[in-house]
């Protein structure tokens, strides 16, 4: 079935539109990315929005399609692993996260949430893990910089 790629405000509106989730990360060293792919999504996108960042501030204003729920995740106010009093390292917070929210929203098998992964290695690397090793998704689906090698089976 052809969907149609137009996406203004009439489209939009209309309940045969196709309306693809989106999981989008990034941490305080991707904001520019983030801002730049947050301004290429239709208007009519869903999904999550999950930041990583060391402290509150750096929480600032993004501007996101209304049915984006974006979410910020401070380090400073995490901790480590379970028990061992360390405070939370840098991708732990959205590591944590993302791979929560996956294992309860990407449970379809004709799921196609559009996936871009912008944080930092070390996490990106463990979401893409959990992503394809437990929830089965194909590699070739995430989207990650191209210097980290892991859009790509390996």
């Amino acid at each position: 079935m052809a969907h149609t790629t137009e996406h203004n405000a009439s489209a939009c509106r209309s309940s045969r539109h196709t309306r693809v989730q989106h999981l989008i990360t990034a941490d305080e060293t991707s904001l520019a990315e983030l801002e730049a792919v947050l301004a290429t999504l239709p208007i009519c996108s869903t999904g999550r929005v999950f930041i990583e960042i060391p402290d509150a501030s750096w929480h600032g204003e993004l501007v996101a399609p209304a049915r984006m729920v974006v979410t910020w995740l401070d380090r400073s106010l995490r901790t480590g692993d379970p028990g061992t009093g360390r405070a939370c390292a840098p991708g732990q917070a959205l590591t944590r996260a993302v791979t929560a929210w996956a294992n309860e929203m990407l449970c379809a098998d004709d799921d196609h949430t559009q996936i871009q992964l912008l944080g930092g290695y070390l996490g990106t690397a463990d979401i893409v893990d959990h992503l394809t090793e437990r929830l089965g998704i194909d590699r070739a689906a995430i989207h990650t910089p191209a210097h980290y090698g892991l859009s790509t089976a390996r």
